[in-house]
């Protein structure tokens, strides 16, 4: 639901550490909402009612008969399938056609050979602030009209619109976000086990004995994809270090060689270094992607490769593609506090104009709406920052939780810091950091070593 709460004044960067309680408070009655066992369980938010409730129009659009456009995204399965069903509804509602276009990572470099080829879609869902910059300084993307402006100051916190600003002007819709501070788990594997979910590190360690004592291997790691290790750094950069170190890092104001990232590798190492602790060991991790990471851990009946893995809400998708039930079979626990307060990292997806016209400007307005977000909210695996969508369309009580935390935190929150880095460095597949990390889950000895390699591509990449 819309409130107050939602209309901050601060700045992104002037966040406190209160986001911090909020979210993990919301996050940490996840299994417990989620459980069943009460009368609650039973009101419409295990997604049978509550997903197929309808909200009335909020937004108007115009008339656009004869009109096409192309919008690119580098979603696939289940994800792009579902936002095209939200690319239908402006159809039906606009009469214009709209063509989905697969797009590769890096999408900055993908929407770069469509530029000079003379054909750039008209709108494209960028994953990184730094690539919204991108797209304004090489003359790409376009600003946001009035009528967009408008749904983004109705339903978004005042951060979540700073973040698709440049140079003082509107170029982003965050369409979908991300809670990046969870860790999934087999809640049969921790049955058997006797484990019970960690609010610390230690804790968190502790845990993971005894599912390795019970016998099945404790995570699961997708790390043939650079980008699921930099929200394992991130996370527990953020708690070790504090919200000030990570902010200077992201912007690279602090060297990578400084001592706070020593001590997040060596925290990592923990983990990353013992090579029981992770599926395949290693060499196995780095030739699993990310959506094996989460179905291994939920199939296999009692024995599956692990008995928990690290991701954001939208492994609630590939968790789907299970037998699991979310909620039941799939719980989910707050990223554990390595330092004085648990992490709270974000991530999102911002829709951004490259061809202006009258269409565009009205896609770029239905994404910003309530309408919108509502369609894909429903179906799952999904999270808005829209502060206009009702909770209750969520499929099931941990996303409806997940969202809600979300919601009322305001602009107190902090954006993965690998996607505010120029590309890159942030987001590139084979190189900077995605890279250097997935060297140091191969080495996690090598701390030093993976230390002086981020620090060469981020001076790079940040120029100097």
């Amino acid at each position: 639901m819309r409130t107050s709460s939602t209309k901050g004044t601060r700045s992104t960067l002037g966040r406190t550490t209160r986001a911090a309680a909020t979210l993990a408070a919301g996050a940490l009655a996840l299994s417990l909402t989620a459980c069943g066992g009460g009368d609650d369980d039973k009101s419409g938010d295990d997604g049978k009612n509550g997903g197929d409730k309808q909200q009335p129009a909020s937004v108007t659009l115009p008339k656009l008969d004869g009109e096409s456009l192309e919008v690119a995204a580098v979603w696939t399965g289940t994800e792009q399938e579902n936002f095209k069903k939200v690319l239908a509804e402006f159809e039906k509602r606009t009469g214009a056609e709209v063509t989905f276009v697969p797009a590769q990572d890096p999408i900055i470099n993908f929407l770069g050979s469509k530029v000079a080829g003379g054909a750039p879609p008209d709108v494209a869902l960028l994953p990184q602030p730094g690539a919204i910059k991108q797209a304004v300084d090489k003359g790409w993307a376009k600003p946001l009209g009035a009528e967009a402006t408008k749904e983004l100051g109705e339903n978004y916190s005042q951060g979540w619109q700073d973040i698709g600003t440049v140079g003082g002007k509107p170029y982003g819709v965050y369409y979908k976000a991300a809670n990046k501070s969870l860790i999934w788990y087999n809640a049969q594997v921790f049955a058997n086990a006797g484990a019970e979910e960690p609010k610390t590190w230690d804790e968190l360690l502790t845990t993971a004995q005894t599912v390795y004592d019970s016998g099945v291997t404790p995570f699961s790691v997708g790390g043939a994809e650079g980008w699921t290790l930099t929200d394992w750094f991130e996370n527990v950069y953020l708690s070790q270090a504090g919200p000030e170190k990570y902010d200077q890092l992201a912007k690279h104001e602090i060297k990578w060689t400084d001592l706070s990232v020593k001590e997040a590798l060596t925290t990592l190492a923990g983990i990353w270094g013992k090579a029981d602790y992770v599926a395949g060991g290693p060499t196995g991790a780095l030739q699993t992607d990310f959506p094996t990471s989460v179905t291994q851990t939920f199939t296999g009946g009692d024995q599956p490769k692990a008995g928990m893995v690290f991701e954001g809400d939208f492994a609630q998708v590939n968790i789907g593609e299970t037998e699991a039930e979310v909620g039941t079979d799939a719980k989910a626990f707050p990223f554990p506090a390595v330092g004085d307060t648990a992490p709270v990292v974000s991530g999102g997806d911002a829709a951004v104009i490259l061809e202006d016209s009258k269409a565009a400007q009205a896609l770029a307005t239905w994404l910003a709406s309530p309408d919108a977000a509502s369609i894909q909210a429903k179906l799952g695996g999904f999270l808005s920052p829209n502060g206009g969508v009702d909770s209750s369309v969520y499929p099931n009580a941990v996303q409806k939780k997940i969202a809600e935390a979300l919601v009322s935190a305001g602009d107190d929150f902090r954006f993965d810091m690998s996607d505010q880095a120029p590309q890159a460095f942030g987001g590139t597949p084979g190189k900077g950091e995605w890279k250097a990390l997935q060297d140091f889950l191969k080495n996690p000895k090598d701390v030093a070593g993976a230390q002086e390699k981020l620090e060469a591509d981020a001076a790079a990449a940040y120029g100097g």
